[in-house]
């Protein structure tokens, strides 16, 4: 099924979406690697694509579903969150968008891809709870016996859960790589009030998200959140609990000292990393198998949390 926008060439190919900038109305602010977000005056348009990213390169081609899967989820524990804590999702019915889209086959293409977001006031911190020490927490422990500049005890194995849950803040670059910094870092950045407001927030909404996960089979590892200011309250913004935002782990496969295989897009880091592909130069598109095989893994984790 290839989608052509009425001569203004082909926009979706497969099912997979690689861009709605020109379905959309209305100005382009940021495109980020996955999602684009649009200025609707008072509120922002978020559309979430299939665009997948690894080693800061866009890879060819998309994974089918991806985008929705993403805004799925996002929508479900926004949902479940909601009486914790505000988000910023205003609504999600594209239809109430007709002057913005006004293509109706665009519509159907963007119904499931969409969140109207209230306009907050991001704060530049990625929240990071972690509650087993794995990927670059245990990188960090093997070198330091630390995470973020925060003492661990001694002895603790790869995968290990730990005591309790900890907050590893990393200073959000638009540019680069977000930078792992500490507790007293971030402190210095927002202030302590701000701060030790979302450790808390961050830990208690990861504690529960973790609960719903454990009876459904699923470990949340660790997970990353952003929050913003909107009419001087604390919301949280852009994504929540998404394959992208967060390590999920099947229980069938929790073992310590191995590298566990997550739910997300896995698939695709192994193939590059056995590639040969030297990560400086635009990689080469990826295999059929490989991208089945990841549009999978984001479907299987939907299914098994909301279904």
């Amino acid at each position: 099924m290839i989608h052509s926008n009425h001569g203004r060439g082909v926009l979706v190919a497969g099912s997979i979406l690689n861009t709605a900038e020109e379905m959309i109305n209305a100005p382009l602010v940021h495109k980020g690697k996955v999602r684009e977000l649009y200025d609707l005056g008072e509120n922002f348009l978020i559309v979430v694509t299939d665009r997948i990213s690894a080693f800061d390169y866009i890879l060819e081609p998309g994974v089918p579903d991806k985008g929705y899967v993403l805004n799925a989820l996002s929508k479900y524990w926004f949902d479940v969150t909601s009486g914790y804590m505000p988000n910023h999702i205003v609504h999600t019915d594209v239809e109430r968008l007709k002057s913005i889209i006004p293509n109706a086959a665009d519509r159907e293409l963007l119904k499931e891809r969409i969140i109207v977001a209230k306009k907050a006031e991001r704060i530049s911190i990625e929240c990071v709870v972690r509650g087993y020490i794995t990927g670059n927490g245990w990188r960090q422990y093997e070198k330091t016996g630390e995470i973020n500049g925060k003492k661990l005890p001694e002895g603790l194995r790869k995968n290990q859960r730990l005591a309790d849950p900890i907050f590893t803040p990393a200073a959000k670059n638009d540019v680069g790589h977000d930078e792992d910094i500490s507790v007293e870092q971030m402190v210095e950045l927002v202030g302590e009030e701000l701060t030790y407001t979302l450790q808390e927030r961050s830990i208690m909404l990861y504690t529960l998200a973790h609960s719903i996960c454990e009876q459904k089979g699923i470990i949340l590892a660790d997970t990353k959140f952003e929050f913003g200011i909107y009419n001087g309250e604390l919301i949280i913004i852009d994504e929540i609990f998404t394959p992208d935002s967060s390590r999920y782990w099947s229980q069938d496969n929790y073992a310590l000292d191995i590298e566990i295989d997550s739910m997300d897009k896995e698939p695709v880091r192994t193939y590059l990393a056995n590639s040969g592909w030297d990560k400086n130069s635009e990689p080469d598109p990826l295999p059929a198998s490989v991208v089945e095989e990841t549009s999978n893994r984001y479907k299987e984790i939907l299914h098994r949390l909301v279904d």
